[in-house]
C-alpha cells in the first residue's frame, strides 16, 4: 500500500524538473544549460505555436501573399466577376426583349392580338389637367431642405451678379445625334441625343447636384440646380459620377451614358432644361 501510495501522479511529473545541458564535443566544455520542466515546455511550445498562427494569419489577411493562395481572388478577378454579373443582367434584359418581340411576330402572323408590354398609363387626362396641392408636412419639409447650406445655391456667387439666360454660356451635356426633338404637346420635354457607347455626360452648368438615383422608367438619373432657378437634368445613364450634394464646374463629368430604364430604346441620353418650373428647348440655348 506505501508503495502505491508514493508513486507519483500526472501533475507531479509535469512539475518534475529536468536539465538541458550542452557540450562542446571537442573539450566537453559546458556551453548552454537549461533546467526545465514538462509545464513549461509544454506552455512554451503552445505559446509560440498561438504566434505564429496568427502571424500567418495577418500575414495572410494584410499583405499581397494571400494572392498566392490557390483559389483566392485578386483585384482584378473581383472586378471581372463584377462586370460579367452586370453583363449577363444586361443579357438577360436583351434576351427577354427578344422573345417579347418573337412572342408578339408569332402573335401577329397566327391573328392574334400583340402584347402590349409598355407601362399602362391614364392617356384621358393630361398632366396640365392635373392639379396638386402642398400639404403642411411637404411644405414644412421644403424649408428645411432650402435652409441647408449646402443646397443654397445663393452663396456661390454674389448678390448683383445674377444674368439672363441669354448671357449665360451653356456647356453642351455630349456631342452627338439629336434623333428626338423637344415637344411640350407630346409630353417630351427633352432632347434625346445619341453618342459613341461609354460617352461622359457633362453638367451644362455650375451647380449642386439634388437627385443622383435609380427611377424604373428612366434608369439612372442625376439632376443639378444652377443659379437663375434653372435645373438640367441628365436620364438613362449607365452610371453616376456624383452624389447628392456635390458642387460641380459646367463641363464636369457627372454620369456615363447608357440604356438604362424601361423607356429607353437604345443608348442615349435624355436631356432636360428646366426654368422656374417650366421646360426649356435645350437647342435654343445650346449648340450640339
Amino acid at each position: 500500500m506505501a508503495k502505491k501510495e508514493d508513486k507519483p501522479g500526472f501533475l507531479d511529473k509535469l512539475r518534475y524538473k529536468y536539465r538541458l545541458s550542452v557540450y562542446r564535443d571537442e573539450t566537453y566544455e559546458e556551453v548552454l544549460n537549461f533546467r526545465l520542466s514538462r509545464l513549461n515546455v509544454f506552455t512554451i511550445g503552445g505559446t509560440l505555436s498561438i504566434l505564429l498562427i496568427i502571424l500567418v494569419v495577418m500575414i495572410v489577411a494584410y499583405t499581397p501573399v494571400r494572392n498566392f493562395i490557390p483559389g483566392y481572388p485578386d483585384e482584378h478577378t473581383i472586378q471581372n466577376i463584377y462586370e460579367n454579373s452586370r453583363r449577363v443582367d444586361s443579357l438577360i434584359e436583351e434576351l427577354d426583349k427578344r422573345d417579347r418581340y418573337f412572342d408578339n411576330i408569332k402573335a401577329i402572323i397566327s391573328g392574334k392580338q400583340p402584347n402590349n408590354y409598355d407601362n399602362v398609363q391614364d392617356t384621358s387626362k393630361r398632366y396640365t389637367e392635373i392639379t396638386f396641392e402642398r400639404s403642411s408636412e411637404d411644405s414644412a419639409i421644403r424649408q428645411k431642405f432650402e435652409e441647408n447650406s449646402e443646397f443654397d445655391l445663393s452663396l456661390m456667387e454674389p448678390k448683383g451678379s445674377i444674368r439672363s439666360i441669354s448671357q449665360m454660356h451653356f456647356f453642351p451635356p455630349v456631342k452627338g445625334l439629336i434623333t428626338n426633338k423637344f415637344n411640350s404637346g407630346q409630353d417630351h420635354y427633352g432632347l434625346d441625343i445619341v453618342s459613341a457607347a461609354n460617352e461622359v455626360v457633362k453638367t451644362t452648368l455650375d451647380g449642386t447636384v439634388t437627385m443622383a438615383t435609380w427611377t424604373l422608367d428612366t434608369g439612372w438619373i442625376i439632376e443639378v440646380q444652377h443659379l437663375n432657378n434653372l435645373i438640367s437634368i441628365y436620364k438613362h445613364n449607365s452610371e453616376l459620377l456624383k452624389r447628392v450634394g456635390d458642387y460641380v464646374k459646367a463641363g464636369e463629368p457627372v454620369a456615363i451614358i447608357g440604356n438604362s430604364g424601361e423607356l429607353t430604346s437604345g443608348p442615349h441620353l435624355h436631356f432636360e432644361l428646366w426654368y422656374n418650373g417650366a421646360p426649356l428647348n435645350p437647342e435654343d440655348y445650346i449648340s450640339f
